[in-house]
């Protein structure tokens, strides 16, 4: 996709709905699942279309952004109204005190992953950065992506019960 190669690893089983069996990881979330989600901006719990009539919703780490910057880039897909409270209360990272971004536009920004090159004897593992790679960038070619990454902006920021005390109404 756009040029980039994707990490692959394989799937749980799933049961007889359809569904993939076994507990979340949630820090650990699989590849192709969060390109997926993040790509057509569906929830991530259950891969339903994400966008509510207030916009997307982004959840992060209470520590984890500053509320005040004017973009942020996030590598966590959105969720829907229905799993709101669920992500916050089963996701350790989320203390069950999330920050809510109410968000009207996230553009593909790039991907988070491995750089390789050539090394003795083959191919290696050049870096494993902890910034994400944009899209555009010289050495997207020798990178292998594991998560795409979004760039929020036009957003705001709203408490938990605040954001699900508007979503009433607009998706009733």
């Amino acid at each position: 996709m756009r040029g980039v190669l994707w990490a692959r690893c394989g799937f749980n089983p799933v049961d007889e709905r359809g569904q993939p069996t076994g507990a979340p990881q949630w820090k650990l979330m699989h590849p192709y699942r969060q390109m997926m989600t993040m790509q057509a901006l569906r929830c991530q719990v259950c891969a339903e279309p994400a966008r509510t009539a207030l916009g997307f919703i982004f959840l992060a780490g209470p520590k984890d952004e500053a509320p005040t910057r004017a973009t942020i880039l996030t590598n966590q897909p959105p969720v829907c109204a229905m799993h709101i409270r669920a992500a916050a209360m089963l996701c350790p990272h989320l203390e069950e005190s999330p920050m809510v971004f109410l968000v009207q536009s996230a553009p593909l920004y790039g991907v988070h992953g491995t750089l390789y090159g050539p090394g003795e004897g083959g191919v290696r593992v050049i870096a494993s950065p902890d910034a994400y790679l944009p899209y555009g960038h010289p050495l997207l070619p020798t990178f292998l992506a594991s998560q795409l990454i979004r760039r929020l902006s036009s957003f705001r920021v709203v408490d938990l019960d605040e954001l699900m005390r508007e979503l009433r109404p607009a998706d009733a």
